[in-house]
């Protein structure tokens, strides 16, 4: 691949695109939401929140408890949740490979523009061993005017990197990562193995994304080709 190719830059995802963090985060998450009488099922987590934040979805979890959802919880749950990853994270299966070799092709134009809080986008790069290929180059939803499925942290990517968001390849696996990206007027390329924590590929294709792919080796090929 070369800098004329299709693409200028490489804007990935983090949950479920370079870490499987879902199972971790939607565990701790029932569970602690059965603590505050909220009977719910590590499926049924997974089908609710895969793609959101936890602080978007309180009015949800009020309902379902009666409890406003207070920073003292989210502290703590983002607490409980970070010993987990650190504990038992590991990457998606090729991701580390991909970033690599995207990284090279790219001369390190590429980036994370996750929804999720920046201490845990480090951490789970660091434990997986890819944050170096990244480093400064994180933005975080947490940190943007409006979280994911609105295009904010990935037009805050691409400025970072100083790419033409026509220009960028967006590499998610949620409905509401694809829409941002799509929002963003990236190219979206969704990853859709099979699982609870991704959106189906036909939901990927619904919410904009231009291809859809299962295995993450594939992803080098896919993109140097522009398809």
């Amino acid at each position: 691949m070369t800098r004329t190719s299709c693409f200028d830059a490489i804007l990935f995802d983090c949950d479920g695109v370079l870490v499987d963090s879902e199972p971790i985060t939607h565990r701790v998450l029932a569970a602690m939401l059965a603590e505050q009488g909220w009977a719910i099922s590590l499926e049924e987590a997974s089908r609710t929140f895969t793609g959101k934040t936890v602080r978007d979805e309180s009015a949800r979890i009020t309902q379902h408890t009666g409890k406003p959802v207070t920073d003292e919880w989210l502290t703590e749950f983002w607490q409980r949740r970070n010993a987990a990853l650190e504990a038992e994270l590991v990457e998606v299966p090729g991701a580390g490979r991909a970033v690599q070799a995207l990284h090279q092709a790219l001369d390190g134009r590429i980036a994370v523009a996750s929804g999720a809080d920046r201490g845990k986008v480090e951490l789970q790069l660091r434990k997986t061993g890819i944050f170096d290929y990244f480093q400064e180059r994180i933005c975080s939803g947490h940190e943007q005017a409006r979280n994911k499925p609105y295009p904010d942290v990935y037009l805050a990517a691409a400025k970072l990197l100083g790419a033409d968001p026509a220009r960028c390849a967006v590499v998610e696996d949620t409905v509401t990562g694809t829409r941002a990206g799509v929002a963003a007027g990236a190219t979206v390329f969704g990853y859709s193995p099979a699982g609870l924590n991704h959106s189906a590929a036909q939901e990927l294709r619904d919410a904009g994304a231009r291809h859809i792919f299962q295995d993450m080796a594939e992803l080098p090929g896919l993109i140097a080709a522009g398809i």
